[in-house]
């Protein structure tokens, strides 16, 4: 025991310790004011005074509006009727049912009387990524709306996502997603995760000018560009980060449109949760390793915010591990950790007071969206104090696969139904 102490007190007095607490400690204050000030400065610039959608001209884009599905006989009816009801003269729905063991496709069925409605029946499960390349082969429109399918858009959000694409340097636009479901303590940590660390997220990283990635569940994608990139990649476990990876080292420019909403269900249950995390994990310590070399290249030096950022973070998730488990040793061998206590410090009060400061900007800038999201503030106390370390835990666990072990190249599967 006086051994392990002595290596304790050691260690716990080295300049590594030192930078090491130093970086624990100032890396989410630091990201955390800078996230407040560029999503203001991107709010006062390009948001408050957008209300009403842009005009979409005489002739506007034909726009297919592609619906990736499997085992979604819940909520796929609910879908469609939502995106038969969005406010565009010129576009249809395409769903791409991947082989569905249950009643997707008989929900699908009455639909499909509206010449709106078109359906891609799969005979093999092949994952999300096959299922959305094979139903841009099949689109009519070049401009393709990618959505979930237990989502349920605004009606005008095409009026907002189609006019950016009169640059002919936008891919893709990115959308806000908001939680639909919010029953439980879970469901409401996340729609204030979705509010005050996504979305935010999404706003200061158009400022930088590049974003870590389109959200999955709505994205508009210009096919031209999907097209350059060899479409999306069905060996990564996130297709979404990876495809937007692909897009802007090929120097095409991504947007976030706040206006273009839509609801979506979230997992109710921790282990829903984890596998959803760890998939999400997973996926970008994949795509650090297969852009790794691309990265370094000066012409897209843009994009280096973005990975920095993204590198800290899971730096960052370690070290929460690390230093908690460092900490707990230490009290159990009779050792107070030097920078560790169970009463909060000032430092500790300080992360805390800027993280539920970063949520409460969040939920400012996205209450015109959202008018109910108030009154999930109250729990955003518990946001620090659970999700900071259950997501610390899910990036440990999850990196070393992705960054040590290949994609198999078998494609990846639809694993639940919020997965």
């Amino acid at each position: 025991m006086t051994d392990i102490v002595s290596m304790l007190e050691w260690f716990e007095h080295t300049h590594f310790y030192l930078g090491w607490l130093i970086f624990f400690a100032w890396y989410p204050m630091l990201t955390g004011l800078m996230w407040i000030l560029t999503a203001l400065s991107y709010w006062w610039r390009r948001e408050r005074r957008a209300t009403e959608p842009l005009s979409l001209g005489d002739d506007p884009p034909f726009v297919t509006v592609l619906v990736p599905a499997y085992c979604e006989g819940l909520h796929v009816a609910e879908t469609i009727e939502s995106l038969l009801a969005i406010d565009y003269p010129a576009y249809e729905v395409l769903l791409v049912d991947d082989a569905s063991s249950d009643d997707t496709l008989h929900q699908v069925q009455p639909y499909l009387r509206d010449g709106r409605v078109r359906i891609l029946r799969k005979q093999m499960n092949e994952g999300k990524a096959m299922a959305l390349n094979d139903g841009i082969l099949c689109a009519r429109g070049d401009i393709l709306l990618i959505i979930d399918a237990d989502a349920r858009p605004d009606p005008a959000i095409l009026r907002h996502l189609v006019p950016h694409f009169e640059s002919p340097r936008v891919g893709a636009v990115t959308g806000n997603p908001r939680v639909a479901n919010r029953h439980t303590l879970l469901s409401r940590l996340q729609a204030i995760e979705f509010t005050s660390i996504i979305s935010l997220q999404k706003r200061a990283q158009r400022v930088w000018g590049r974003i870590l990635t389109v959200s999955g569940v709505v994205a508009a994608f210009h096919r031209t560009a999907l097209l350059d990139v060899g479409l999306f990649s069905p060996d990564m476990a996130t297709e979404d980060i990876d495809v937007s990876w692909k897009l802007q080292l090929r120097t095409w420019d991504i947007r976030y449109e706040p206006r273009a909403v839509v609801w979506m269900h979230v997992p109710q249950r921790w282990e829903d949760l984890w596998r959803q995390r760890r998939r999400w994990s997973l996926g970008l310590a994949q795509v650090i390793r297969r852009h790794a070399r691309r990265i370094l290249d000066w012409r897209v030096r843009r994009f280096w915010p973005v990975v920095l950022e993204s590198v800290s973070s899971i730096l960052w998730g370690y070290s929460f591990v690390l230093l908690t488990g460092l900490w707990i040793l230490s009290y159990a061998v009779g050792y107070p950790p030097v920078g560790g206590s169970p009463i909060p410090n000032w430092w500790g009060m300080a992360m805390a007071t800027v993280c539920l400061g970063q949520l409460l900007t969040g939920v400012g800038l996205d209450r015109r969206y959202d008018v109910g999201l108030g009154r999930s503030y109250p729990i955003a106390v518990f946001y620090p104090l659970i999700y900071w370390l259950f997501l610390a835990v899910v990036t440990a666990r999850s990196t070393p696969e992705g960054l040590l072990q290949p994609p198999s190249g078998q494609g990846t599967r639809w694993k639940t139904r919020r997965d």
